[in-house]
């Protein structure tokens, strides 16, 4: 079984999730802080709804698939299906009822990810990929994602979620980058990585990803003709200080700047 097997699967994920998220969205809905050592990281009501209905569906569709998720933790974690669900990433965003946030879903298969979406459905838009291509769905209808060419970073567009959430030493690397690029801007936590695979950006580098934040984007910018690394130009699956790109030349530029000392 493949993961094309599982696409109309994830497209009801998707609007399960989004059924159940957007009621919530610019409402006075009620948030938690889960933040550790003064850090805000707000959860809400939505995350927790969301991730609840699709695990059920999952669990009732799929009883003998894992699932890893956000706000749960993991179940079944080293069976040879799993689903990693984020059920609002860029949940900032969503409390302040800006609309760059989403829901991320990727299917993993031997721990390798096989399919990935971004669903948006407040703009009702979902961006997916299998590693060989990726997709586009919204008001305007279908199309495939590519990313654009880039020849250097002095043409480069860079967005990260913002720079704050970096520690005073990536921070500081980061700005080396970010000074040598023709456009930075902050925001769009998943929507960013999904506008880089659509071609509008040519770079997103940020710090402190979960394996949640990083596993359902990679089949989408992989699939898109971009690459996706750790700093150190090592596979992401893990997540940590992350860089993605559309065009492998700014890669191995941006590479070659946060490698320095």
């Amino acid at each position: 079984m493949t993961a094309i097997d599982f696409s109309a699967f994830v497209d009801e994920l998707a609007s399960v999730s989004g059924e159940t998220i957007l009621p919530f969205f610019r409402t006075a809905l009620s948030i938690e802080d889960k933040g550790r050592s003064g850090a805000f990281d707000p959860v809400t009501a939505a995350d927790h709804a969301a991730e609840t209905a699709m695990r059920a569906l999952i669990r009732r569709t799929f009883p003998d698939h894992g699932i890893i998720g956000e706000e749960f933790g993991k179940e079944r974690s080293d069976a040879e299906y799993v689903w990693v669900l984020d059920p609002i990433d860029g949940t900032k965003s969503f409390i302040s009822g800006m609309p760059a946030w989403g829901t991320l879903i990727a299917l993993l298969r031997s721990g390798e990810p096989a399919f990935g979406m971004m669903n948006q459905p407040f703009t009702r838009e979902r961006f997916s990929g299998d590693g060989g291509r990726a997709h586009y769905r919204g008001p305007n209808g279908k199309r495939d994602l590519r990313v654009r060419t880039c020849p250097d970073l002095a043409s480069a567009v860079l967005f990260t979620t913002s720079p704050l959430l970096m520690n005073a030493r990536d921070r500081e690397i980061f700005g080396r980058v970010e000074r040598a690029v023709r456009l930075s801007r902050y925001g769009g936590d998943c929507y960013a990585y999904c506008m880089l695979a659509a071609g509008h950006v040519d770079l997103v580098i940020e710090t402190e990803l979960k394996p949640y934040d990083v596993l359902p984007l990679m089949p989408i910018i992989v699939g898109a003709g971009g690459v996706i690394t750790t700093w150190e130009g090592s596979a992401p699956h893990a997540g940590g200080r992350i860089i993605a790109a559309g065009d492998k030349r700014v890669h191995a530029a941006a590479l070659d700047v946060l490698g320095k000392e």
